[in-house]
């Protein structure tokens, strides 16, 4: 940080802070929320599927089934595993994305400003905010410039307030609206003003997005069958054999089946770790549900400066008024110009940390004679004002007074002593530098010798001296980025402060298109509701934007249906970022404020990770509507072998047991929240326009589609029970040729839903070295249950010959395979 630091102000000593550590604890308000591992294990426990497998291992205990109760035993153990080990991750994930939120505070140290995380700050520790800043303890200022902060999270008054040594009092959780201060730190944690208010915010809930609502309704709806069901079962099973055991069993078998318990787990998992593959690529994700909405962007409001551009801000020439001359950077020592660059230089902080207001205290230094040490401040005006502006005034110990002004130009112009020609011209000299895309502000100073100074800035009589002409460049390969973003379906609008010419400029210079249609912030706020709707749609450009008016194009696009993604970095990108479905801040130079406000940070402010981003929101989402469709397509099989053999009357009612449903299920949770989560992107994911947000998750022809790909492989099912029976297959041979066609129709099915448009072997070309290994371990077993004969008997199956594998392969191909032609039509169709 190049924040110059008084030199009387040294902070604490390691040893002091670490003293104060040991006294006062971490800077933070406790938690009440309980994640030790016993919490996760308890409520993995409490879920439907354990809370069944628990049931059918006393019910095998009570009628001295002890193989039984040993497997399904072990069987609980392994998915009560799965399930911590997922949780655990996801939870590990999601604490990665905690500890990155957690915003960094300067503070003087050893003489030294450094950053450290919030946490870490002590009573003692001198603290220095700035601009753009949240405020992370209580505490007394002992230095400040033009210093003003919000602190309506305390009083609900949003006007800022000024502070000084005069009044020092500053508080945790208020934010710095302008300026810089150094305060003393006084309290920290549960003990600042905010955390003695309560610390009931903690146990706000998140809201669930949409798609949670969706995929929760789905679920609970399924229970509520898989209740019926079970009741169903068992009074039919007890009406037929009067065996309460095997009808409780029966019961429980099937509603094990129909219960869809790895729709939510693979919700939770592709959410945690796509924010943690996410976070490795630079992109921090607050909440992870938004890594869902991030696919569906159709609009991506950016600001011009350091999101288009680099925000370097080089000075590159000085516009001189008296001569009308225009001096480049190489002629900065000319001393025509001398006045100008004071006058700029005085204008701005003390203590600079704005990128302009560095350059300017740098040009000074390199070209005249450093006299800043012989002033003081001693009165000042804010930057206010539409178009704004900012006042400084500085005396020495003679009493010599130096009154500077910068601010928008037209700012200045209108502030100054000139006459409306001259006016006309510097308007023209305005639209030539903003015209090749350079930014501009006026410099004026004033002579005024009262001590009662006006109550507005405006109102001081001031001499117009030039411009102080800067270039901020776009950023390298930001032309590719944007083409991206047209390419994905998505509409582009930048919203800056900057002037019209000037940002029109830089954005044709990075590829946005119709940037020539522009409209500006004042113009904005004389618009109806219904023509700002109009507005937002159809204009690209909106210049000379203020807070307000960048909320107000925010909401009117939201309201018109667009998924809104706001990019910004500014306190005055505050609410609209807030505002916006996907607010993006900067994570290098945006402000604390943008920060908060938005919901991703871009941690190197490289706007192309936007666009991996909503690729990996693309894929996500995609991913997620794979696994559902297996899960409901794999399902539907296994709730009718169970049930239809029963209910149908034929030989072998009872043909699978938990022991084979179980073990379906230890099957299917990995293939679809771990194997379908890591499927790359499809090719054409980033061609497609977005989806609509209202649209339902699976809408009824995916759903009909998967419905049918599960009549099809229980047809299938069915077939070969019927087969092997009629052939003279006894129970266990029937349960092995059925059991078999499953396992093998289940991993046909993995692989044929890896694409709904594309074939197969075009899937194959994409790699997911997961998919590999537990299909390979799933045969492996299904092998080992088949011909190993301690577990073919637990299993009550028999091993099978070449003949009997290649008709269940056979029939598992053809139950599934069919979609192959399926989708070549649709492929075909599309073509044509």
């Amino acid at each position: 940080m190049s924040i110059k630091i008084p030199e009387n102000l040294k902070g604490l000593s390691d040893s002091e802070v670490k003293k104060a550590q040991e006294q006062y604890g971490n800077n933070a308000i406790k938690s009440d929320q309980n994640s030790a591992w016993y919490s996760l294990l308890f409520d993995i426990l409490k879920e439907p599927m354990t809370l069944i497998l628990i049931a059918v291992s006393i019910i095998y205990v009570l009628v001295g089934d002890l193989g039984e109760a040993a497997f399904m035993f072990v069987a609980i153990v392994a998915v009560t595993g799965i399930s911590f080990y997922q949780d655990s991750r996801n939870q590990k994930a999601l604490q990665e994305l905690e500890k990155l939120n957690e915003p960094l505070s300067s503070v003087i140290r050893n003489g030294r400003l450094v950053e450290i995380p919030t946490h870490e700050i002590t009573i003692g520790d001198l603290c220095v905010t700035e601009e753009g800043k949240m405020i992370n303890a209580d505490g007394n200022i002992v230095h400040s410039n033009d210093f003003s902060v919000n602190e309506s999270a305390l009083t609900g008054e949003s006007m800022s307030v000024f502070k000084d040594t005069d009044h020092p009092e500053i508080y945790s959780g208020t934010l710095t609206v302008s300026g810089l201060a150094i305060f003393e730190v006084t309290a920290i944690g549960a003990e600042t003003k905010l955390g003695k208010i309560g610390t009931s915010i903690l146990s706000i809930k998140e809201e669930k997005s949409p798609l949670q609502l969706q995929i929760e309704k789905f679920v609970k709806g399924m229970a509520i069958i898989g209740i019926i069901v079970f009741v169903m079962v068992c009074g039919f099973n007890y009406f037929q054999t009067r065996d309460i055991v095997s009808s409780l069993l029966n019961g429980l078998t099937l509603a094990m089946s129909i219960l869809p318990e790895e729709i939510p787990v693979a919700f939770t998992t592709f959410m945690a770790l796509g924010s943690w593959k996410l976070l490795r690529e630079g992109i921090i994700v607050k909440k992870s549900s938004v890594v869902e909405t991030l696919g569906s962007t159709t609009v991506i409001c950016s600001d011009k400066t350091g999101t288009i551009t680099e925000n370097s801000m080089k000075l590159k020439a000085i516009y001189d008024a008296k001569t009308s001359s225009v001096f480049d950077e190489n002629q900065f020592k000319n001393v025509e110009i001398y006045e100008i660059i004071q006058y700029a230089m005085w204008s701005s902080e003390p203590v600079p940390f704005d990128p302009m207001e560095k350059t300017l205290h740098r040009v000074y230094e390199q070209t005249q004679l450093d006299e800043r040490n012989q002033y003081q401040m001693f009165f000042e005006y804010p930057l206010s004002g539409k178009p704004p502006m900012m006042t400084h005034c500085f005396k020495n110990k003679d009493n010599q007074r130096i009154i500077a002004a910068k601010g928008a130009p037209e700012a200045i112009l209108n502030v100054s002593n000139l006459s409306e020609e001259v006016i006309n011209q510097l308007k023209k000299v305005i639209d030539d530098f903003g015209l090749k895309g350079f930014r501009l502000l006026g410099v004026a100073k004033s002579n005024f010798e009262e001590d009662n100074f006006p109550k507005h800035q405006q109102d001081l009589p001031f001499e117009f001296l030039g411009f102080v002409v800067f270039y901020d460049p776009p950023k390298k390969g930001i032309n590719t980025v944007f083409q991206q973003i047209y390419d994905a379906g998505i509409k582009v609008k930048v919203i800056t402060g900057d002037n019209a010419e000037t940002t029109k400029s830089i954005a044709e210079q990075a590829g946005i298109l119709h940037a020539e249609n522009s409209i500006t912030g004042s113009e904005i706020a004389q618009l109806s509701e219904k023509d700002l709707l109009q507005t937002a749609h159809d204009k690209v450009l909106f210049a000379r934007m203020f807070p307000e008016a960048k909320l107000a194009v925010v909401k009117a696009l939201k309201e018109d249906g667009e998924v809104v993604a706001m990019l910004g970095d500014g306190v005055n990108d505050g609410p609209a970022l807030k505002a916006a479905h996907i607010g993006v801040a900067m994570g290098e130079k945006g402000t604390e404020i943008a920060k908060q406000a938005a919901q991703l940070i871009l941690t190197n402010d490289d706007l192309g990770k936007l666009v991996v981003g909503i690729a990996a929101g693309r894929r996500i989402y995609t991913n997620l509507k794979k696994a559902v469709q297996y899960i409901i397509s794999i399902h539907i099989p296994i709730i009718l072998i169970v049930s239809l053999p029963l209910f149908l009357g034929w030989a072998f009612p009872q043909i699978f047991t938990p022991v084979h449903v179980i073990f379906l299920e230890l099957v299917m949770g990995p293939t679809c929240s771990i194997v379908y989560e890591n499927e790359p992107l499809e090719k054409d994911s980033m061609k497609r326009k977005p989806r609509p947000m209202t649209e339902t998750f699976l809408n009824w022809k995916e759903l009909s589609t998967s419905i049918i790909q599960g009549i099809i492989i229980t047809l299938g099912l069915l077939f070969v029970y019927q087969y092997t029976y009629q052939l003279g297959g006894n129970e266990e041979k029937t349960r092995a040729m059925v059991f078999t066609t499953l396992i093998f129709s289940n991993v046909w099915l993995s692989l044929t839903n890896r694409s709904f448009y594309y074939s197969l072997w075009s899937s194959f070309r994409n790699k997911n070295n997961l998919m590999v290994y537990v299909t390979v371990l799933t045969l492996v077993i299904l092998f080992a249950i088949l011909y190993i004969q301690p577990i073919s008997l637990f299993f009550k199956v028999t091993s099978l010959n070449l003949n009997e594998l290649g008709i269940a392969m056979l029939v598992a191909m053809l139950s599934v395979l069919w979609f192959e032609v399926y989708k070549c039509i649709k492929r075909r169709r599309k073509i044509e």
